[in-house]
């Protein structure tokens, strides 16, 4: 390619900015021929310009001056390879998903009811399957765009954005039909005779029915049918007897392992249906479902998200890259199998089972369950090993024996000499060899520990069935063994030792002690405000509450339903308070940062940033209090009185909560919304509204 210099060190090879000469006039057609008399460099969205707009830039102008170089430039080779992983990926999903329906097709056997084509136009949706497949699959924003957006796409489905679908049982069935179940074909276990197989080809087996086959050869020879069979006969026996165990253990463990993995795939989760949040298996999630998303969930199905705050996504799982992906309005895009990194959100479900790249990946893998404890390994070691050594030994006593033998050697017990070469009978011969292969038989017999590691498979099963009538399921039979020699055990205590629900037993406003701690006679209506709208507005949870006003539920963590039901014994309208302000920004919670904030807007227009977290945290990051009265006072001088306080209600197995807030000036708000993602919330000056003693519900 040809080029002219300019006075600047600049190399013009097509130099946009300066303007196209004759020279080059042709240029614009080679780099994009498809383009016409539109400008190839004219990129609308520069954040999200293709690898290819990005290409005809850098073969633009070739920058020469070392002051002027491109510092911070895309590594294109880098994308390219990236989006090569990204195709080879889904180009295998997609040929597990054919072969998967090819075979289920030739069965006539469509399991758990995986659609094989869209539906027809006189379905109830008015989009189809591959439709849908293909807009998550290739994450094409534009046809999203088409669809009229996330809103446009929820009309399609028939789903309402803020209640979500009819827990009606046609409705569920209907889109099941549509588009499939949540659910993808596992391959069969093995059967009982693939275990009696592959017992059978143990190294030390395979001597022993070697030496048992010899052994009743020898016997027969030797003593007769009537009687000679003893031994041989009782050694066949006992290799029959030790596969037979062996068999029948494994498979039984093999079918508690598929018991208790499908126990672990049943996830429970969080969807929103009929405007209330109810928890689903996995297995009845459906395409149209509203599904909440926080910190440490992972994405049941495919979907595009709706609205969320901070949402961080591990895509390790699917793409293999292991920088964490953040979820917007433009990349909306959520794949099944990947993990929530932070913050949290609500996704609208679009594809579920074998129509999603995960599904189709997990119904290609087969699980191992063949698995034996790290003791049977070394038993395992031992017992081959003395097998090999006591079959050297056999080898060797056998040639010494031979050898004394055919060398005249070896005495009767009459004392002449057992072999003379030319002298002594064939048959004599033969049934004196026979006695010296008999012995070598009985050495590799004694030798082989067999019993030893078939002892220990029957006491790892006999304990794994006596703790499981305990009700401890054992997933692995190392376990058993582990647990045998366990001096300390640390286990969680919520949901493991206790009822996994908490309740709100203490609460300090100000420097008064409210008891019954939700007992609002005792504030002012202004602190009883402030309070209700920090926790609707800073909470993951949901409060529906029924039409006639009596049955009201309540969804979140634990920790989360206990401060909302204080809440609402308080008198909190937890609808009326959200709609009353509008959410601007979200610092989410985990359990690094220990606190969560979020700045709101209410209707007079004034911002409130409100903090939840951590007691001594928040605590730390407050500049006064507010009294039960609802008057503003310095934290200066009762600050010890707070913590000590917090360490009272810590020493009484308590785990404290403080909610603070601030006014935040008008000109410290960002003024537009892609200026949010990087607002940092203040977090100093705080005001203290409460401080809570949440209880652990024990059995």
């Amino acid at each position: 390619m040809s080029g002219t210099s300019s006075g600047n060190g600049l190399l013009h090879l097509n130099d946009v900015e300066a303007g196209l000469s004759k020279d080059n006039a042709d240029l614009d057609h080679h780099l994009d021929p498809d383009a016409g008399a539109s400008d190839p460099f004219d990129i609308a969205h520069t954040k999200n310009a293709s690898p290819e707009t990005l290409k005809r830039w850098r073969q633009a102008a070739l920058v020469l001056n070392a002051s002027r170089r491109f510092r911070y430039t895309l590594d294109l080779k880098k994308e390219e390879e990236k989006e090569q992983r990204k195709r080879m990926i889904r180009a295998h999903a997609q040929v597990i998903r054919a072969a998967l329906l090819f075979k289920l097709a030739g069965e006539n056997q469509i399991v758990s009811g995986a659609p094989v084509a869209s539906p027809s136009a006189g379905d109830d949706y008015k989009i189809g399957l591959e439709q849908l497949a293909s807009m998550t699959r290739d994450h094409k924003l534009s046809a999203l765009e088409q669809y009229g957006g996330v809103k446009g796409l929820s009309g399609l489905l028939r789903t309402n954005l803020e209640k979500g679908i009819d827990e009606d049982e046609a409705d569920l069935l209907n889109r099941r039909n549509a588009f499939g179940s949540n659910t993808y074909p596992r391959k069969k276990g093995r059967s009982f005779w693939m275990f009696l197989w592959e017992a059978w080809q143990d190294l030390t087996l395979i001597i022993l029915i070697i030496a048992a086959a010899v052994s009743l050869g020898l016997g027969i020879k030797t003593e007769g049918l009537k009687e000679g069979w003893y031994d041989g006969g009782s050694i066949f026996f006992a290799v029959f007897l030790v596969i037979l165990v062996t068999a029948t253990s494994d498979y039984r463990q093999s079918l508690q392992f598929q018991n208790l993995n499908e126990e672990k795939r049943n996830i429970q989760l969080e969807v929103v249906r009929g405007g209330r949040t109810v928890k689903v298996s996995i297995y009845d999630l459906v395409v149209g479902d509203l599904v909440p998303l926080k910190i440490g969930d992972q994405v049941p199905a495919d979907g595009v998200l709706i609205a969320g705050h901070s949402l961080a996504i591990d895509e390790s799982s699917m793409t293999g890259e292991s920088k964490i992906v953040h979820k917007n309005q433009n990349d909306p895009f959520l794949m099944s199998g990947c993990k929530v990194a932070d913050g949290f959100g609500t996704m609208l479900v679009t594809g579920v089972g074998i129509n999603t790249e995960w599904g189709l990946l997990m119904a290609s893998i087969s699980e191992d369950t063949g698995e034996e404890t790290p003791l049977q390994v070394r038993l395992n070691g031992v017992a081959t090993f003395i097998g090999i050594v006591g079959l050297s030994v056999a080898v060797s006593v056998l040639a010494i024996l031979l050898a004394r033998y055919f060398t005249g050697n070896t005495e009767d017990p009459n004392g002449a000499t057992q072999f003379i070469k030319g002298r002594t009978k064939f048959d004599d011969a033969f049934n004196d060899v026979v006695k010296i292969f008999t012995i070598a038989v009985t050495i590799v017999v004694v030798a082989v520990p067999e019993g030893l590691p078939l002892a220990v498979t029957l006491t790892l099963a006999y304990s794994m069935r006596k703790m499981m009538a305990d009700k401890a399921l054992v997933r692995r039979l190392s376990a058993c063994e582990t647990m045998g020699s366990a001096t300390t055990i640390c286990s969680d205590k919520t949901g493991t030792l206790t009822l996994n629900e908490m309740t709100v037993v203490e609460a300090f406003v100000g420097k008064k002690k409210i008891n019954p701690p939700a007992e609002s006679s005792q504030l002012h209506l202004s602190v009883v405000s402030l309070l209700s709208e920090g926790v609707a507005q800073s909470t993951t949870g949901n409060v529906f509450v029924s039409k006639d006003g009596d049955d009201v539920e309540i969804s979140g963590s634990p920790t989360e339903k206990a401060i909302l039901s204080w809440a609402i014994e308080l008198g909190m309208k937890f609808d009326a308070i959200r709609s009353e302000s509008t959410i601007l920004h979200v610092f989410p919670f985990n359990s690094e940062k220990k606190r969560g904030g979020v700045a709101l807007r209410r209707s007079d227009a004034e911002v409130h940033i409100h903090w939840k977290g951590a007691a001594e945290i928040v605590l730390a990051a407050c500049s006064g209090y507010l009294d039960s009265n609802g008057c503003l006072q310095s934290m200066n001088e009762d600050k010890e009185f707070f913590e000590a306080a917090i360490d009272e209600m810590a020493a009484n197995c308590l785990r404290c909560i403080a909610l603070a807030y601030r006014l935040c000036e008008q000109e410290k708000v960002p003024s537009n919304e892609e200026s949010f993602d990087d607002w940092v919330l203040p977090e100093d000056n705080l005001v203290l509204l409460a401080i809570v003693g949440i209880k652990v519900n024990c059995f």
